[in-house]
């Protein structure tokens, strides 16, 4: 494989793009970064310099290169049940939340949910912690930019490394047994399935068009690529689609330094709508 140089102007090239379409920052810092999860995808398409990548990116009027750059130089890495105290804080809320509803109605967003362990940990959550779980309408609203990870989130399909820690009764309760090319897998039930609606979703420029607020929004690790000003504009939409008391969790290497007239920090990257 052809080791490729990445030019400074190259560099600048794929940083203007990136922020243009999707709002990630990419600092100098990234340099080394991008070049080498890109090498080889310029190699693969027989092109002979990141500036040649470059317009077969922005050439490409399918979408599929874009989806494609974006899952290379971002991060997707997540497990079931991250940020534990996060869950030990909802255990404690989700009954106020219960007491609070006039109708036995949630709706949650997972934003940025990667490939689904976020979504399926926050049904396999409240199924384990809220009365009466079957009697409630639950539906989650889980969206991410890359069209890779969403199709593994649709699929519900994890490894047995990726359920193992989980309590025995949990996975008994919410996976099945299947075998994918005579190796075991397990697959998150079709009634927790259902309750989930993926959605390929751009936060910094698709538009904001919700018709009701949701009872929680979580956009954990999906902050760190972002610069001030595209926080600010998110927090800032996030706010308005929460009510007053509703939590907001983000990941625990994010904090907000602005908003503190409308967001009150209870700890562990929760944040309350006041």
């Amino acid at each position: 494989m052809l080791e490729l140089q990445l030019k400074p102007e190259e560099f600048a090239l794929f940083r203007k793009y990136i922020y243009e379409k999707v709002g990630i920052s990419l600092s100098d810092q990234k340099t080394t970064l991008v070049k080498g999860r890109l090498n080889k995808r310029v190699n693969q398409l027989g092109l002979t310099s990141f500036k040649e990548y470059y317009h077969y990116l922005i050439d490409d009027e399918t979408g599929d290169e874009l989806t494609f750059f974006v899952s290379a130089i971002s991060t997707n890495v997540t497990s079931f049940f991250r940020e534990t105290s996060q869950w030990t804080w909802l255990q404690g809320y989700l009954p106020q939340l219960a007491t609070a509803k006039k109708e036995k109605k949630i709706r949650i967003w997972s934003a940025g949910c990667s490939s689904g362990e976020e979504p399926y940990t926050i049904l396999m959550f409240l199924q384990n912690h809220l009365h009466d779980f079957e009697s409630w309408d639950i539906k989650i609203l889980a969206t991410d930019i890359s069209s890779k990870v969403l199709s593994r989130a649709i699929a519900g399909t994890y490894e047995s490394k990726q359920v193992e820690q989980l309590p025995k009764d949990m996975v008994l309760k919410s996976f099945e047994k299947i075998k994918v090319d005579n190796e075991v897998k397990y697959q998150i039930k079709p009634f927790l399935k259902n309750k989930v609606l993926f959605r390929l979703y751009n936060l910094i420029t698709d538009p904001f068009f919700f018709k009701n607020q949701f009872d929680m929004i979580f956009c954990r690790n999906v902050m760190i690529y972002f610069d001030d000003s595209n926080r600010h504009e998110l927090i800032g939409k996030y706010t308005k689609l929460l009510p007053k008391g509703a939590p907001l969790f983000l990941g625990s290497s994010e904090s907000l330094t602005t908003h503190r007239d409308s967001l009150k920090l209870l700890g562990s990257s929760i944040y309350q709508r006041l």
